[in-house]
């Protein structure tokens, strides 16, 4: 096994067993921490929608303040805890989650980058409506996949994926980065190790570095701009929508298919074995994005 596979199956068993590999961030949900209902938390309006969500997620503190406010009111405004127009008081939001003025306030900015709320002079923090929002943020997409809205959005990942990756690995038959092309020969490699012992995570981790890297290959700065919500939507599918979703031979085949035509220079070959990739598992009417009405 190479140096390199090594490295990322203990980097993801690390994870697996729940401690943070170093210098990792932990991007996920973390547990409810003990006391977190505990009497004396400042009241929301009794059974508010502001009231319930807070009281399931007040206390913890895994992801230090500022991320981990960012998540919780992310988590409640996509899941619709918070509907459109729904006020955000930041005295309230201090005292639920006992953080700070600065703390609140600099969440809010985020959240306001990212087009979940706005704020307006004499009117306030107001959550804004679906239309609104970065549809294409990393991180709504992943609340989004995790919500009511799992459904539409592992369908609307799966189309662009249908756009995105067919694309990319046409582009990257027409270009000689040999660096590149060796990163996915190693991603492959890795890939075929954890799918002889069972890792899952380790497999899923060099799946998404290895789509990640065929768009960078591509050599169009734009579609490299996307190359997140291609590992976003790896991270959250929740099933086996594509070929990439679950550890099998058949994948790992494919994967070795879009190098062989890449470093042929084949772009038909590579578009081709990409699309079979994005088929492999028989559920392909769940893949294939179907013809829309107008």
């Amino acid at each position: 096994m190479s140096t390199l596979a090594h490295t990322m199956m203990t980097a993801a068993r690390t994870a697996e067993s729940g401690l943070a590999a170093p210098g990792e961030l932990d991007r996920y949900s973390y547990p409810q921490a003990p006391g977190a209902d505990r009497v004396g938390l400042p009241s929301w309006g009794g059974d508010s929608d502001l009231g319930r969500a807070g009281r399931r997620s007040a206390g913890s503190r895994g992801r230090g303040l500022h991320g981990q406010l960012v998540q919780q009111l992310g988590q409640m405004i996509v899941s619709g805890d918070l509907g459109a127009d729904r006020p955000l008081v930041p005295e309230e939001i201090g005292q639920r989650f006992e953080v700070s003025r600065t703390v609140v306030r600099e969440s809010l900015r985020v959240l306001e980058a990212k087009g979940l709320v706005s704020a307006r002079p004499n009117v306030g923090t107001r959550v804004r409506p679906v239309c609104d929002w970065n549809l294409l943020d990393p991180d709504i997409i992943e609340w989004r996949a995790f919500g009511p809205q799992r459904d539409d959005q592992r369908r609307e990942l799966s189309e662009l994926r249908w756009t995105i990756e067919p694309l990319a690995a046409r582009l990257a038959a027409g270009h000689g980065r040999e660096d590149v092309q060796q990163r996915l020969c190693d991603m492959v490699e890795i890939m075929g190790h954890a799918l002889a012992q069972g890792d899952s995570l380790t497999f899923s981790r060099a799946d998404a570095e290895f789509h990640s890297l065929l768009i960078q290959l591509a050599g169009n700065r734009m579609l490299e701009h996307l190359s997140g919500i291609v590992s976003a939507a790896l991270q959250v599918s929740g099933g086996p929508v594509t070929g990439c979703d679950r550890p099998t031979e058949g994948a790992l085949v494919h994967h070795s298919r879009i190098i062989d035509a890449i470093a042929a220079g084949d772009a038909v070959a590579a578009e081709t074995a990409m699309r079979q990739l994005l088929t492999v598992q028989p559920e392909v009417d769940r893949v294939v994005p179907a013809p829309r009405e107008h």
